[in-house]
């Protein structure tokens, strides 16, 4: 979309909401928004944002534009006048921007939200995510910029819906599917996993890593889950990535929306990363290679890191002490 094409765009707004619109105006308007799908996202985008713009009605725009008494038009005229400019200059401003962010939902840690999308679509956030939504007449994109999404695709086979998690594009129309992303800095763990539910997903190169791992792309069955994650190696020329694709218990993945934590034999370390993700009272672990090993399994409360550090030092025969508004597990 072109600056020309903006600027167009505020005009048939400002006309169409004026005085002097016609019938044959409106069908060279519709004619206008025929010529591109540039053209139709401009004059929605100016309308909209003229339908925002507080306090702005089509009385006030009327009044402004429509002075029949040129020599008599007051500072109040002048007043709409410049008001009614800025909001054109508003809506075409927001037209031509292609790279609008979209809007953003999160969570804090231990928060669990669900949100109903216009298109129909359902999107549960687990705790501490944040995901980006764009979603236009062409297509419905979507970023899970951190965290966990829970996506109920609703079917529109116009508008595919794709999910960017890391480098990849997860490509849906109407289904169910789980995307968790993991930053690396965080310690370890996936950079990002997928897993399909319901219905049938592609999973497909954005460029980087993920492209020389996954091919071109990835087609999901139902009750795959599709890991890639960058495991460092000594002595190796940088990060070196790797996939794995499995088949886990969906109800454990999907545990944390009957606000619980399903820890299935992993290693000590694991389990108090995930554990960490739902409670603002964070667990350490001994650098010590004895605690390291010990694996855990169960189902915990998400967010009572108390009762979990109690459980796994009974348990393996630890400690549990309490400093700063940390917990730390240490030998007994």
């Amino acid at each position: 979309m072109t600056p020309q094409i903006a600027s167009e765009a505020a005009v048939w707004v400002s006309r169409l909401h004026g005085p002097d619109r016609t019938k044959s105006m409106a069908r060279e308007c519709l004619a206008w928004q025929a010529r591109s799908a540039a053209h139709r996202l401009a004059f929605e985008r100016c309308t909209d944002t003229w339908q925002d713009v507080a306090g702005l009605k089509l009385s006030t725009y009327a009044s402004a534009t429509h002075v029949q008494r040129p020599r008599k038009t007051t500072a109040f005229s002048n007043r709409r006048i410049a008001l009614t400019t800025a909001a054109l200059a508003g809506a075409a401003l927001l037209a031509w921007r292609p790279w609008a962010p979209g809007d953003i939902y999160e969570t804090g840690i231990g928060e669990q939200r669900a949100v109903m999308l216009p298109d129909g679509t359902r999107m549960t956030l687990n705790t501490a995510t944040r995901v980006r939504v764009a979603l236009t007449k062409a297509q419905r994109m979507l970023s899970v910029l951190q965290g966990e999404a829970l996506f109920e695709v609703a079917k529109d086979p116009g508008r595919p819906f794709v999910v960017q998690v890391a480098d990849a594009h997860v490509v849906a129309t109407g289904t169910s599917f789980l995307v968790r992303a993991t930053p690396q800095a965080t310690g370890g763990g996936d950079a990002f996993g997928v897993t399909l539910i319901e219905g049938q997903v592609i999973v497909r190169r954005a460029g980087g890593v993920t492209q020389s791992v996954l091919g071109e792309s990835r087609v999901m069955a139902p009750g795959e889950r599709l890991r890639v994650a960058l495991s460092h190696k000594v002595g190796a020329a940088g990060d070196v990535p790797r996939v794995r694709l499995d088949r886990p218990r969906i109800d454990q993945l999907t545990a944390w929306q009957r606000g619980e934590v399903v820890l299935d034999s992993i290693p000590l370390p694991e389990a108090v990363t995930e554990m960490n993700r739902y409670s603002n009272v964070a667990i350490d672990v001994a650098p010590i290679e004895k605690l390291r090993s010990l694996r855990v399994s169960g189902v915990f409360r998400a967010g009572d890191s108390e009762a979990f550090c109690r459980a796994v030092a009974a348990l393996h025969g630890l400690a549990v002490r309490a400093s700063a508004g940390r917990l730390a597990l240490v030998p007994g």
